[in-house]
């Protein structure tokens, strides 16, 4: 595995101008640049202008991310109170005495079964040291070990398959120390250091980097696997440039099999694009490439909020996201746009103290997407988005003048889908022809649509070269 400074080499040599780095002429409209201070995109693989690479399954992305979760700690009960110390009470004057400390696992079951039904998919938080209560790997105070290790095994069986497992980095309120694992001393102001705030303003990736990986590590003691890590609130906000640098460091230094590192941190609403950013690519015409991808998401919290009380009426908030009549909507908005539509949600706010108002806002939502749009949506974790935008943005393509389509890529990506101008016939890979579909909704890997002169084709691309021949 290549270290920092040589993945940190590449992606810099990309960025300033490289002969490596070849601008890819089919996503020059998308404004990539986002949030300002973000990483170098690093090298980009040329892609002929006739061929370009659709969404999967020509199907808009849909996710649903979950922040502020963890083993049965009440994030918002134990966070208030702290939140109220750092940074003043009468701006989190909250009850919070009042709420429940625990988010039972009945409720984590009956959220993990519903979304089941349904085919949701998206990314679960597991703060590793909740608001300082306890550690995941250990014990939780106030918990038995034998509740623990029944809610990790929850987390591990039934909610891991459909949702990418993330670190909100370590505590979600106060910085630690990672030598005593105890808070930071108060600053010389007598304030509190904390992960929401501006921790990261002049530390170097490495320092980044080891924060990052503490919680990862002990999420890996608990047997989560973790492909991607979550930003707690403002977190990274003053070393945005180093983000993608120390995801690449800490994922892999803790997880090394990890071939496509990812993160969470942005919420993109209006016009910009919602579209993953793949971040420091490097490598990628060789056998050992590298990328970050950054993975960001399309809405606000219109459930419940982080502190579990900050709902509305439910019914406005379904429209929100989905109209009753399924024509707007900030969801809706996005499926017509044909760009990802991430949904974002505080864990406490799903539960709402136990009145679940977020949950219903919730089921709303889906229901009304599926009803409206579930031909052309597909329900993906954030991994699963990462690894098909690095196969999109890095696969080089190339038309010959016979009309074979030549491919190269870095990654394997599953549902891979072109459109191509101007071919006939019927077109095949390695000898075996795809099949005709003439529904769009059908199209599914080893098939291929023509529309409008047009033609489609799905398939499961594999890392390294492969060719689409039409006859």
């Amino acid at each position: 595995m290549p270290n920092r400074r040589q993945f940190l080499a590449t992606a810099g040599a990309a960025a300033a101008g490289s002969p490596l780095f070849v601008p890819n002429g089919n996503t020059g409209e998308i404004d990539w640049d986002w949030k300002p201070g973000l990483p170098a995109l690093g090298e980009r693989a040329t892609q002929d202008p006739r061929v370009t690479v659709l969404n999967p399954r020509s199907r808009v992305p849909v996710s649903f991310i979950i922040d502020d979760s963890t083993c049965l700690v009440n994030m918002a009960h134990f966070a208030m109170p702290q939140f109220a110390e750092a940074w003043g009470r009468e701006r989190y004057d909250r009850p919070w005495r009042d709420w429940p400390r625990e988010i039972p696992d009945s409720f984590v079951l009956k959220f993990a079964e519903w979304c089941q039904s349904r085919g949701v998919k998206g990314k679960y938080s597991i703060v590793p040291c909740p608001a300082l209560v306890g550690w995941v790997d250990r014990e939780l105070p106030g918990w038995t070990r034998a509740q623990l290790r029944e809610s990790l095994r929850i987390v591990r069986e039934i909610i891991q398959p459909d949702w990418d497992i993330h670190p909100e980095v370590i505590t979600h309120t106060r910085i630690i120390d990672l030598k005593t694992g105890r808070p930071l001393p108060p600053k010389k102001d007598g304030s509190y250091w904390m992960e929401n705030g501006g921790w990261c303003a002049g530390k170097s990736i490495d320092e980044i980097a080891a924060y990052l990986a503490y919680g990862l590590q002990i999420l890996k003691n608990a047997d989560l696997t973790c492909e991607g890590f979550t930003t707690p609130g403002g977190f990274g906000n003053s070393a945005k440039a180093h983000l993608g640098a120390a995801a690449f460091q800490a994922i892999r230094s803790v997880y090394p099999e990890t071939e496509i590192p990812h993160y969470f941190k942005y919420v993109n609403l209006g016009e910009t694009t919602t579209r993953p950013r793949v971040e420091l690519a490097g490598g990628i015409a060789t056998v050992s490439p590298q990328c970050v991808v950054n993975v960001p998401c399309g809405t606000g919290d219109w459930f419940g909020g982080w502190d579990g009380v900050s709902f509305g009426d439910v019914e406005e908030s379904i429209n929100r996201f989905v109209s009753k009549d399924l024509q707007s909507g900030r969801m809706v908005e996005l499926v017509k746009r044909d760009e990802p539509a991430v949904m974002l949600c505080h864990w406490p706010g799903i539960y709402c103290n136990g009145g679940e108002e977020g949950f219903q806002i919730f089921q709303g939502a889906v229901d009304r997407l599926h009803e409206g749009y579930r031909d052309r949506i597909l329900w993906m974790k954030l991994s699963e988005m990462a690894r098909y935008w690095a196969a999109r943005e890095l696969t080089a393509i190339a038309v010959t003048p016979n009309g074979t389509i030549e491919l190269d890529a870095p990654y394997a990506a599953p549902d891979f889908t072109l459109q191509i101008s101007r071919v006939t016939g019927n077109p095949s890979i390695a000898g075996v022809k795809m099949k005709k579909v003439t529904l769009r909704k059908d199209l599914t890997p080893g098939s291929w649509l023509e529309e409008e002169g047009k033609t489609e084709v799905c398939f499961d691309i594999a890392k390294g070269k492969t060719e689409i021949h039409f006859g």
